[in-house]
């Protein structure tokens, strides 16, 4: 029926707008306790078997939400409902900024895709970290807070603009993620090369010591999927030398070229990260390269063109002991969660692992010593 729906209502209205309409409908739904609790049973039942531990957290399960679709923590209690076992805000900078002139945001149907140059549109840190001081939960979920930089801040004073952030959201956070690798802030993927890296993400963790007491902040970096193999390599090596909890593989891509894409020309043509369907191969191809350099030393987290169980099943044995999703969200519904945990756990049942956590790496290792 929602496919239906999406045919018949979403695809007739502008991207952004539909994307407004959706989120309104499921904040509002959270906010009336009869509907919240039948939607939560219907769309997030619990698979005792996915049980996971990551980042020192335990969660109801390995498939979260990825950051950009609620940018300004309005909605975690909703996303929750539908059945994410994690959610992750923002990207948030340190300043309130508009992002990118509309129109920004596009549907690659034919591709089951989407470009977005958003421009880390959003309330700035301050207003996040009020919301999120708050808030009152409602459903229990696992926190992400994802942090980028003001695109009118210059590249020589980034890591002040991150670490202003990291003061304000920390404390909110179950985990943090520097966000170095969207394509739509100028300047801002520079910063994954490491000698850029370095005094950043050591920049953040001192600020989440210092602000946080009581507890360790897990701490990831964010890459994309455009990054060269021996760039991969080297976040992977900086990531161990300076402790990192984790490392998210990937973000949206700028490729075009031989992604095979079928959607209209003048579409596809439209500057902006290309996430969805496309991003599949390459997301895989990074992360079973990043599990083969750290294995079980950091977590991995795998996202980008993850549509179905099959796709997540296929991240796990990769090397992530988290998968996230967005795009497919989209084209999916709000049968999406409840689709993937179901495929999970029978996929789970199956195979020779008695626990998810064995199944992680399991391919990449068997591989290694083929």
């Amino acid at each position: 029926m929602y496919k239906l729906f999406f045919a018949l209502v979403f695809t007739r209205m502008d991207p952004e707008k539909a994307h407004h309409l959706a989120f309104r409908w499921i904040r509002l739904a959270s906010r009336v306790p009869v509907l919240r609790t039948f939607a939560a049973a219907v769309l997030a039942p619990r698979y005792k078997e996915l049980r996971t531990e990551a980042l020192g957290l335990r969660m109801h399960g390995p498939f979260g939400l990825a950051a950009g679709f609620d940018k300004n923590a309005r909605a975690v209690d909703g996303m929750a409902m539908v059945g994410f076992d994690h959610v992750e805000i923002g990207t948030v900078t340190a300043e309130p900024q508009p992002g990118n002139p509309k129109k920004r945001l596009f549907r690659l149907v034919e591709d089951r895709a989407l470009i977005n140059r958003m421009g880390f549109n959003n309330e700035g840190s301050a207003a996040v970290a009020e919301r999120l001081a708050a808030r009152r939960e409602i459903f229990r979920t696992t926190l992400g807070v994802n942090i980028g930089k003001t695109k009118a801040v210059p590249e020589e004073e980034a890591v002040a603009d991150y670490v202003t952030s990291t003061e304000r959201l920390a404390r909110h956070a179950d985990y943090l993620v520097v966000n170095v690798s969207s394509p739509n802030t100028p300047g801002l993927r520079n910063l994954q090369a490491t000698e850029s890296l370095r005094p950043l993400l050591t920049a953040v963790r001192e600020a989440a010591d210092r602000t946080v007491t009581g507890r360790r902040v897990p701490l990831l970096v964010k890459i994309a999927p455009d990054l060269a193999d021996e760039d991969v390599d080297a976040v992977a090596d900086l990531a161990l030398e300076l402790g990192l909890d984790g490392i998210i593989a990937t973000n949206t891509t700028i490729a075009r070229e031989g992604l095979g894409l079928s959607s209209p020309a003048d579409v596809v043509a439209e500057t902006g990260g290309l996430s969805g369907a496309p991003v599949k191969t390459r997301s895989l191809e990074v992360l079973r390269r990043l599990y083969a350099r750290v294995g079980d030393r950091i977590t991995l987290v795998g996202v980008g063109g993850i549509e179905n169980a099959e796709d997540a099943w296929q991240r796990i044995l990769a090397g992530a002991t988290l998968v996230q999703g967005y795009s497919a969200f989209v084209y999916e519904g709000p049968f999406y969660a409840r689709s993937i945990h179901k495929g999970l756990a029978a996929r789970l049942a199956a195979s020779p692992y008695a626990t998810l956590a064995e199944a992680v790496g399991a391919e990449t290792r068997k591989a290694a010593t083929a």
